[in-house]
């Protein structure tokens, strides 16, 4: 589910929209009961859209947060620390089938770590790009977001959550290549 505005939204309502839609799939999680495979299926339709979300925002908005922003690197450390957590339970999610005794302790601090997340975006990360941003800025960067999305990977790569952009094992392009690999031999093996 890749969520993609008009062309003219501005990266604060793109992101925004995309946080409604994660929330979306937190309360179809929630409506179904604990063990039920749909609660499984669910989750990894949240966790690509949970992880795009995060190389959008690493690679699109937290560069600007970093260069513009009043206490900009240390928003943007918080940022990448956040994702990281994220990512982390959405990599142990990835092994537990919803039978799993901690299936549902997971995605229950999950759905706490997103809602933090998403709260200080958009309380405060958001406040202060609309403050020292143009709307032009804010355009391109909502175009550039839509773009990423597109072509984001869809899984958690831990060897690279909160490490420098300078240490990375892999480059974005790389990852997207090994994602494609991925995708591919998993349809051909339900076929």
């Amino acid at each position: 589910m890749v969520h993609v505005m008009g062309r003219d939204a501005d990266v604060i309502r793109e992101l925004t929209a995309d946080h409604r839609e994660v929330e979306g799939l937190f309360e179809m999680i929630d409506a179904v009961p604990s063990h039920d495979p749909e609660r499984k299926r669910l989750v990894d339709a949240l966790a690509v859209e949970l992880v795009r979300l995060a190389v959008a925002e690493e690679e699109c908005v937290l560069p600007v947060v970093r260069e513009r922003l009043p206490d900009g690197p240390a928003l943007a450390d918080k940022e990448l620390h956040d994702l990281g957590n994220i990512e982390r339970i959405l990599a142990a999610l990835e092994v537990r089938d919803a039978g799993a005794d901690d299936f549902d302790r997971l995605v229950a601090a999950l759905e706490d770590e997103v809602r933090r997340h998403e709260r200080g975006d958009e309380e405060g990360v958001f406040v202060e790009l609309r403050r020292n941003c143009s709307e032009r800025d804010l355009a391109a960067m909502g175009d550039e977001v839509r773009r990423v999305m597109r072509y984001a990977r869809s899984r958690p790569h831990l060897q690279t959550v909160d490490t420098p952009p300078e240490y990375e094992l892999l480059s974005t392009e790389s990852v997207r290549f090994v994602d494609g690999l991925r995708a591919l031999f998993r349809r051909r093996r339900s076929d």
